[in-house]
């Protein structure tokens, strides 16, 4: 994320590898003038940095979160739950179609549950990656209404459903939309569609679906009198939130905030179980047990087999049943990395100095795998600091994934060439296509040259933001307490970044299955702090000599007290 600061010069410094460190500029703290000695200053530089511009701000970003913002402020919402209230009321078969990823699975667990417990019958159905593909299809709704649907709900896909809304429209059934992906040319007609990104985004921040099928159901329970204890469903919506991607301001901070404390005291047995696979202690649940332990092997159901199986692990009631969904979810994970790995080694064997001089990479395979094409476009991008676009060509067609940087909103490239496509959809970070092979010159012709005149190549180089300099020996106790307050971070409440100069490495060596990590002890005055350093063993600094670093804090997943340590994200010899 470019973090926007004053128009003031930024300070660059060469990193390893080609990357560069762009530390920050102060920005100005007028604002926090009232604020009193209490509110560090280094606080104040953090939380200007992420858009909270004075103390009444800095308050309320720091206090205790809030729950949710005005039901009403949702675009349809109102409308969606005057529905479900009758259905509810008239224990109507409610079908619900979800996606197959962590946002779909979640979004369509909050449905089931919540709806079952005030009176409807819900259907749920995930669509086969493989032979339905994204969304809703015209031969699964008409099986929905033969079942005897006479509500149809989608979970995070439907807003672009024109088509499959319509057939749904003509068999009796009345349409939801709950979704959060970029708003098409063409809406659906359906009864209601509850998208945070109507209205020009007034609703004031974007949830991923997991977030509006929360709000729905809450103000179900509102509307029909009911009790409604939201602890576990707060759980599922930070983990839909976090691994979705979705922006950390406003409420969507708020209620990951309450759903990380939700999750570290679960009793749901499907994720006590997925975590006991993946040896995770959810006690010590953070926004990176979301996204780097949970949500990869929920999402490795729908990438390398079907959806159900993470869903039925997320509705079940029994310990024995999670713990056997959990085992093959694990499984499936570790077919999900070894095909990751294949896959991305022949995406950038395939990569020439052509493609490296244009703003945006695409790939394609026969061998790649749907289930995968999303992994190797983020690796990609990662990698070579683009967006990027991978495909699998199968039975006259391409099926794409797009992955993209900050700067850069990948489904409105798409939308600008959609004449190109059979379909597409998806948000600023992340889109999915498909497009027939012989328009595939086309298309990449013309997706290049529109991103050549929006990026420029130069300035495509790696580059890591600094917020400050702070040196090992300035880190107390009391700094470490405040960083914790500006937490959870993510997609656009980037995780505070630091430069110190002149560490002494007291040891090092090399970690990871291929070496390709970096294991620290790094010192500086009389303060002394383990460290990781991801993909960095090749540019190690020798023992007892000294480093410049950037870096943040990480809680050290394998050992048993959870104990922090810093993360390198870049090194190099010290300078001066």
């Amino acid at each position: 994320m470019t973090i926007d600061v004053p128009a003031r010069d930024p300070v660059w410094l060469a990193g390893s590898n080609g990357r560069r460190w762009r530390v920050l500029p102060e920005p100005d703290l007028s604002r926090f003038a009232d604020a009193g000695d209490g509110l560090p200053h280094l606080v104040r530089v953090l939380l200007a940095h992420r858009e909270v511009r004075d103390t009444a701000d800095a308050r309320r970003y720091l206090g205790r979160p809030g729950e949710l913002t005005d039901a009403s402020l949702m675009p349809n919402l109102q409308v969606a739950v005057d529905r479900l209230v009758h259905a509810c009321e008239g224990h109507e078969t409610v079908a619900i179609i979800g996606d197959y990823d962590v946002d779909g699975v979640t979004s369509t667990t909050v449905l089931v549950e919540g709806l079952r417990a005030l009176g409807a019958d819900p259907l749920p159905h995930l669509p086969d990656r493989f032979s339905e593909g994204y969304g809703p299809n015209v031969q699964t709704v008409r099986s929905l209404a033969d079942r005897g649907a006479t509500v149809l709900v989608t979970a995070d896909c439907g807003t672009s459903s024109v088509d499959e809304v319509a057939e749904a429209n003509s068999l009796g059934m009345d349409v939801l939309v709950l979704d959060h992906h970029t708003i098409p040319a063409t809406l659906p007609a359906a009864m209601a569609i509850v998208n945070p990104k109507l209205n020009d985004n007034s609703y004031g921040s974007e949830p991923a679906a997991v977030g509006v099928a929360y709000k729905v159901i809450h103000d179900l329970h509102e509307r029909m009198g009911r009790p409604y204890d939201p602890t576990e469903h707060r759980a599922l919506v930070a983990l839909g939130n976090v691994c979705d991607l979705a922006p950390l301001t406003g409420e969507v901070r708020d209620t990951v905030r309450l759903g990380i404390e939700a999750l570290a005291k679960t009793k749901r047995p499907g994720l006590l179980a997925l975590a006991r696979a993946a040896g995770c202690d959810l006690r010590q649940a953070s926004p990176d047990t979301c996204g780097w332990v949970l949500g990869p092997r929920l999402n490795a159901a729908g990438r390398m087999a079907h959806a159900r199986l993470a869903l039925d692990l997320m509705l079940t009631d029994s310990p024995d049943e999670a713990d056997r969904l959990a085992k093959e979810l694990e499984a499936l994970n570790d077919e999900r990395r070894a095909a990751t790995t294949a896959a991305v080694d022949l995406a950038k064997a395939g990569i020439t100095p052509a493609d490296l001089a244009a703003p945006l990479l695409i790939v394609g395979a026969e061998e790649f795998s749907k289930g995968v094409v999303g992994l190797v476009a983020s690796r990609l991008v990662e990698e070579y600091s683009r967006p990027a676009i991978a495909m699998q060509f199968t039975d006259g067609e391409a099926v794409g994934s797009c992955r993209s940087i900050p700067d850069f909103d990948i489904t409105e490239l798409l939308r600008r060439h959609g004449d190109v496509f059979e379909r597409f959809g998806g948000h600023r970070a992340a889109a999915g296509f498909t497009v027939r092979l012989d328009r595939l010159p086309e298309m990449r012709e013309r997706l290049i040259a529109d991103a050549s005149g929006r990026l420029d190549v130069a300035s495509l180089a790696p580059t890591i933001d600094v917020d400050a300099e702070l040196p090992l020996s300035a880190v107390s106790r009391q700094v470490l307490q405040w960083l914790a307050m500006l937490g959870p971070h993510g997609q656009n409440n980037p995780t505070p970044r630091f430069l110190a100069r002149g560490a002494t490495v007291m040891q090092s060596r090399a970690v990871g299955q291929e070496g390709e990590h970096l294991q620290l002890t790094l010192r500086e005055r009389a303060v002394t702090w383990r460290a990781i350093s991801f993909r960095n063993a090749e540019f190690a600094v020798p023992d007892g000599e000294q480093a410049d670093i950037v870096y943040t804090f990480k809680r050290d997943d394998f050992r048993d007290d959870g104990g922090l340590q810093l993360e390198v994200l870049d090194l190099r010899p010290a300078e001066g």
